[in-house]
């Protein structure tokens, strides 16, 4: 498919009046758009949380299954934080003005079973640049038997995808780590966004390389030296992956499958009216900003109204953005989406998504 255009190229007075503040607001007080030292601390949890209980599995200090249970558990956590708060940033560049510390902290998604260079792609390219644009934005184009947007073809299954999402969200990372980056490679070759052949041969050859490593120190080494059945260890492996999933799901797709946000068509000439901040302000939604500690831990995903309009900042200055963001937004007449706390968000999520289930939710008019 063709990629959509936004008309506006040269962006709106809204755009322009937004980045004059938030560069201000650093340039006035001396402090960079970068990690500062509670990220890096944070960091260190996060990767600790995660390799700490991998190692002990694997050096077989290991003799009772609430312990193997319970160490695959801890370590699913330090998977999520790794995610939303580590690799987020550091593929985003926003971490560190250094390319080689955003790079090796990139990384540590190839180290969790996926692959930053496919996920670059997948997340900044497209989901950043398309949000909410059926075909165009991946975090919306799902399996037939989901449905996301109002423009997707609806099925009768779709009735009951408020009920049945919830286990989808608890293995999407099992998928992720065994097929979806190679579907994607391949799929992002054919559009042309991985380069040549050699690079696409590439490509693929890291994605196998890195997850036959994960495999290996994360399931098959447990199974060869624990003295537990691999049954049991694929268990434990498999509720480390439920964590993951429902946790990084639950955390991003409430951001934009939400009764009050749009899902924008293109026109004729495959262009979007509004211009590329006003569409991210109309296509997103924050939740619990008032709760500082869920944000710590979730990686400021909680604005996403600030991260998808400065993706370059690292996320621990999203909450003093957030009010220049909204305070903008108030002036210029631009939406600003925003819930109370997680829960009600959660609920508005599934709320939608049985919205979406029913036959007469209609495709989203041309955004004019």
């Amino acid at each position: 498919m063709k990629h959509p255009k936004f008309k506006k190229g040269q962006g709106s007075d809204f755009s322009r009046e937004v980045k004059s503040r938030v560069n201000n607001y650093f340039s006035e007080r001396g402090i960079c758009k970068q990690a500062n030292t509670g990220m890096v601390l944070k960091t260190i949890l996060m990767l600790s949380l995660f390799i700490v209980p991998i190692v002990l599995i694997n050096i077989g200090v290991v003799e009772h299954v609430a312990l193997l249970f319970a160490l695959y558990l801890t370590s699913g956590f330090g998977m999520a934080g790794i995610g939303m708060g580590v690799m987020h940033d550091a593929i985003h560049g926003s971490y560190s003005k250094n390319k080689t510390v955003n790079r090796l902290l990139g990384y540590s998604m190839n180290m969790i079973g996926a692959n930053a260079g496919v996920w670059k792609i997948q997340h900044n390219v497209l989901h950043h640049t398309y949000t909410n644009i059926d075909e165009a934005d991946d975090d919306i184009n799902t399996p037939p038997f989901l449905r996301f947007s109002p423009n997707r073809k609806w099925m009768k299954a779709h009735q009951y995808q408020h009920i049945y999402i919830w286990f989808f969200y608890a293995i999407s990372t099992i998928s992720w780590i065994t097929t979806k980056d190679f579907i994607r490679v391949h799929r992002y070759w054919k559009m042309g966004l991985v380069g040549c052949k050699g690079t696409y041969r590439k490509q693929m050859m890291q994605v196998a390389i890195w997850k036959a490593l994960y495999y290996t120190y994360a399931l098959i080494l447990p199974m060869i030296f624990l003295p537990f059945s691999p049954g049991v260890i694929f268990l434990a492996f498999l509720s480390m992956h439920m964590v993951t999933g429902t946790c990084i799901s639950a955390v991003f797709q409430t951001a934009h499958i939400m009764p009050d946000v749009e899902f924008p068509k293109m026109d004729e000439d495959g262009a979007i009216e509004k211009d590329w901040a006003e569409h991210q302000l109309e296509t997103t939604a924050n939740y619990a900003p008032g709760s500082r500690v869920f944000s710590w831990l979730i990686g400021g995903l909680n604005y996403q109204v600030e991260h998808h309009l400065f993706p370059n900042i690292c996320h621990v200055h999203y909450r003093k953005l957030s009010e220049i963001v909204r305070e903008t937004a108030a002036e210029f007449g631009v939406p600003y989406y925003s819930h109370k706390t997680f829960a009600s968000a959660l609920v508005q999520h599934t709320r939608k998504l049985q919205n979406l289930g029913q036959e007469h939710s209609q495709e989203s008019p041309l955004m004019h």
